[in-house]
């Protein structure tokens, strides 16, 4: 409790991007889109005095494949910021990367038509 003429002690656990990002430009999406999926390399071990957010990282990637995005939701930082720590890691030798799938093709319509048509005939 303050009284007063005291000023209350602020801590609200925020922490800015640039602090997290030690101020360096983001990274551009080419290397790690969206989409890309990201983990942790078999056999390797977190760095030496982690920040929060790489730690973060690394348990997250742990239990197998994530989106960037997913990286980025679950650390609550801007894409951005999540994409310089996970291409970070990857050059640290840490990350595994694997692009997303390609989109599904589209099946021509008329190979549709006659799969329905086979199955109205047998089933009626």
């Amino acid at each position: 409790m303050t009284t007063p003429g005291e000023e209350q002690a602020v801590n609200s656990g925020f922490v800015r991007s640039y602090v997290i990002t030690g101020g360096r430009g983001l990274p551009d999406a080419e290397g790690l889109s969206l989409v890309t999926l990201v983990t942790i390399a078999p056999d390797r071990q977190p760095p030496p005095n982690p920040s929060p957010e790489v730690r973060a990282i690394w348990e997250l990637c742990s239990g197998g494949y994530l989106s960037v995005a997913e990286v980025a939701g679950h650390l609550g930082q801007p894409v951005g910021v999540a994409r310089l720590l996970l291409n970070d890691l990857a050059e640290q030798g840490h990350l595994v990367r694997r692009k997303a799938p390609p989109p599904a093709q589209l099946v021509d319509r008329k190979i549709l038509e006659e799969v329905l048509h086979g199955l109205h005939v047998r089933f009626g």
